[in-house]
């Protein structure tokens, strides 16, 4: 019998952070370990509640979530979106240029399947979210890595990215704060970004999932708001920022020169029809999340001195910093750290290898860094959600592993 493959689309495509390192970590949960998942940024994992206002108005609106909803989403819900982007002083959106989705990963898809058409490219960070780059893969698109220089806090060099324009590159891709680094943007980078974006007539596609969770003063900047020549696709959502990741509420915004896109957005909402609609009942709770100032407050205060999220990461930074050969700038922002191995102090050659032998000896789940299309073999990215009492025992359990294997 001829056997059953697997698309062709699929070749160069990669997610580890739910790849062969998860696959290992459930065949030795099978096994009876316990294993401490430190690889996916899922708050209600590690104890974070969701804003009461925002279950309540899902569970009020059950009973009329029971059909489709408008294939762009309810309309409350819309409104709501519009109106949070127009108070922060983007101009002229209304309740149409918003698409409600799934998440922001199936707004992602949603967008690219629309936008590429097979052999454009896609200006990509590295290190990515590495949905990214598989979408604009498995679009028939070709992702093109711009660096970010961790000597200088991860921050992009804009006019190394402008070499790699071409005449085949369709749209950049912003991830601010950044995941897997936590570099937050300056509005004078993200400026940059716009106008590198309106010279050569690119789709700016602006991730803000975290554009509330920040450090030590640090202020997020809407690519949006420089934007007026082309279009900016702004994703966010509800996943982090409010900790309801199993909602799926993700939204896209479209702003900037909308006539000149008309094309694409016909195509966008071609298949935003064929998918119906989004998960209705997640949708009644984004009013409820935008226009609740106790939300805004609540991730404030986690991220604020004394609060968990700044604790935690504080903590991880420090411990990690401590374990010789490792290094790790402090992130701005998001709920990552993102430390580099010396190569002249531990031979790795195969990050994800590596990471799975670390997690067999220590019972400790990370992700390789190359999983977030770094070149490299030298990072690792830890997720600074456990309590700090976890994430204490976890870093030691990885220290006392990286002393059995350190070149000294």
């Amino acid at each position: 019998m001829r056997p059953i493959t697997q698309s062709s689309k699929l070749a160069g495509v990669r997610y580890d952070v739910r790849g062969p390192i998860l696959q290992e970590a459930e065949r030795l949960e099978r096994e009876g370990h316990e294993i401490l998942r430190l690889n996916i940024g899922n708050p209600a994992t590690f104890g974070f509640e969701a804003p009461p206002e925002i279950v309540d108005a899902m569970r009020a609106g059950l009973p009329y979530a029971q059909g489709y909803s408008d294939s762009r989403g309810i309309l409350s819900a819309r409104e709501a979106v519009a109106e949070h982007y127009t108070g922060l002083g983007v101009a002229d959106i209304s309740p149409d240029d918003v698409l409600i989705g799934n998440g922001v990963s199936e707004l992602i898809s949603l967008v690219l399947q629309a936008l590429i058409t097979p052999g454009d490219e896609v200006l990509i960070p590295a290190p990515d979210y590495p949905l990214w780059t598989a979408q604009v893969t498995l679009s028939g698109g070709h992702a093109v890595h711009y660096p970010c220089d961790e000597q200088n806090g991860w921050m992009p060099d804009l006019e190394a990215i402008e070499q790699l324009v071409t005449e085949r590159t369709k749209g950049i891709v912003l991830i601010n704060p950044n995941n897997p680094t936590g570099a937050v943007y300056s509005p004078e980078l993200v400026s940059g970004f716009a106008a590198l974006a309106e010279r050569h007539g690119l789709v700016l596609m602006a991730d803000e999932i975290y554009d509330h969770i920040l450090y030590d003063g640090a202020k997020h900047e809407h690519a949006a708001l420089h934007t007026r020549d082309t279009l900016c696709l702004t994703f966010s959502g509800l996943s982090k920022i409010q900790r309801v990741a199993g909602y799926r509420a993700g939204w896209v915004v479209a702003s900037g020169d909308r006539g000149l896109a008309s094309d694409f957005l016909e195509g966008l909402t071609l298949l935003a029809n064929m998918r119906m609609c989004s998960n209705v009942p997640a949708q009644f709770a984004i009013p409820a999340a935008l226009s609740s100032a106790s939300n805004w407050s609540g991730v404030a205060e986690l991220c604020a001195p004394g609060g968990r999220f700044c604790d935690q990461r504080d903590t991880a930074h420090r411990l990690l910093s401590e374990i010789p050969g490792v290094s790790c700038e402090l992130p701005g922002g998001a709920m990552y750290l993102f430390p580099r191995l010396d190569p002249e102090r531990y031979d790795i050659h195969d990050d994800q290898h590596f990471v799975i032998q670390l997690m067999r000896a220590t019972r400790v789940m990370i992700t390789n860094g190359r999983g977030f299309n770094l070149p490299t073999p030298d990072h690792v990215r830890f997720v600074t959600l456990p309590s700090v009492e976890m994430l204490t025992e976890a870093i030691g359990r990885i220290a006392e592993y990286l002393e059995g294997v350190r070149i000294d």
